[in-house]
């Protein structure tokens, strides 16, 4: 069994608006029910946790799970103080019977079913895998004063995305672990706790994340493209 963890309990406080970044609306619907569509309808997917404030909770199954039929989504729980804390919330409510799971930003809503049969793929020979892509420019390291003191390799580098997927009791572990560490994605986690390699997979230049008005402005280009679910 094979499921899914999508936080969604962000303040969006980097998007500047009085609406949360998960609920504007993209194509025809809230970008958080359009990350969440990908899943449902992945043949891979058994089930969906989707973590989001506690006031929030019965919203979400009626403006949400209800009228979208998300027939997947198994529980909707509250979220914690920051990502990690949510993402832990979400593994406790994975079924007991679920071999992997897959964490997911809700604001990524140009993830494709390619991407999600890639890295479920992955699995069979990996316990912890992420996508990422190669970074396109020169990337400098500075100082305090922003004085550069290094130019890292651009070749090795990679821009990290989601989804990550595990083999359950391998991230449940680095969770339990690491509480506090407030790390910034999961694979950070195993990385600090090193019970697994964690295999990057090519993912795709158009899988954002929306954040920021610039995030929202360069995500409504995707939507004009051909290519918004390669």
């Amino acid at each position: 069994m094979i499921s899914v963890v999508i936080p969604a309990a962000g303040s969006s406080s980097r998007m500047k608006s009085d609406q949360k970044k998960q609920h504007m609306m993209l194509r025809d619907k809230p970008i958080m029910v359009d990350t969440v569509e990908v899943f449902e309808n992945s043949d891979s997917i058994d089930e969906i946790i989707l973590v989001v404030p506690e006031d929030e909770i019965e919203w979400i199954k009626r403006e949400y799970v209800e009228p979208y039929s998300l027939k997947k989504v198994a529980q909707v729980i509250a979220g914690g103080a920051n990502r990690q804390e949510s993402v832990y919330n979400g593994l406790q409510a994975v079924d007991v019977t679920a071999d992997y799971v897959l964490i997911h930003d809700a604001v990524r809503p140009f993830v494709s079913e390619a991407i999600v049969e890639r890295v479920v793929r992955s699995l069979s020979v990996n316990d912890a895998v992420t996508v990422g892509v190669r970074v396109k420019d020169t990337v400098k390291v500075v100082d305090e004063e922003n004085n550069v003191v290094n130019t890292l390799d651009r070749s090795s580098l990679i821009s990290i995305q989601t989804p990550q997927a595990f083999k359950l009791s391998i991230i449940k572990e680095a969770h339990e672990k690491l509480k506090g560490l407030n790390a910034t994605d999961d694979t950070m986690l195993v990385e600090k706790l090193g019970n697994a390699k964690v295999k990057v997979i090519e993912g795709s230049y158009n899988n954002i994340k929306v954040t920021t008005q610039e995030d929202l402005l360069h995500a409504r280009v995707i939507l004009d493209s051909e290519f918004s679910r390669q």
